[in-house]
């Protein structure tokens, strides 16, 4: 009787951590790294790469209500977000600034990912033909800003 006592246990605590780890990856996956580039000439004509923003690495630290809606929509596509804001302490600038987290003169740390992504969530997102010229263009040999302009 004590034996399948014992074996019922392991086998809920199993279960019960099968379950937890199924959540944890299904949690990660809901808060993925999202790629920015709706400003995609600017970025080209500024020479940085476009912006890849790890929201699950924000929302794991602070709760929703921290960036939504005070900060940001929740809507893709809703917020104008450009260096000039960042820099006056608008958008990310309002941690970014040096004091709560760290200031936004390190390019690399956001603009980290190469063009030719598809916008918004990684885990939904895909190497795509893009099909407006002047963006295919720097994906088709064109002019890449960290090649320091030279043709492929």
């Amino acid at each position: 009787m004590a034996r399948l006592m014992k074996t019922k246990r392991l086998i809920i605590l199993c279960l019960a951590l099968f379950g937890s780890l199924l959540s944890l990856k299904l949690s990660i996956a809901e808060y993925g790294d999202i790629i920015l580039n709706s400003k995609y000439k600017s970025l080209r004509k500024h020479g940085v790469m476009d912006v890849k923003f790890p929201h699950w690495f924000h929302r794991i630290r602070f709760k929703c209500k921290v960036c939504h809606e005070d900060i940001f929509i929740i809507k893709a596509g809703a917020n104008d977000i450009d260096m000039t804001k960042i820099l006056n302490g608008e958008k990310c600038g309002k941690c970014h600034n040096g004091i709560i987290a760290w200031e936004p003169m390190h390019c690399p740390r956001c603009h980290a990912q190469e063009p030719g992504w598809k916008p918004g969530p990684i885990q939904n997102s895909r190497k795509e033909p893009i099909k407006d010229k002047e963006r295919q263009r720097y994906l088709d040999g064109g002019i890449e800003p960290w090649n320091k302009g030279k043709k492929k």
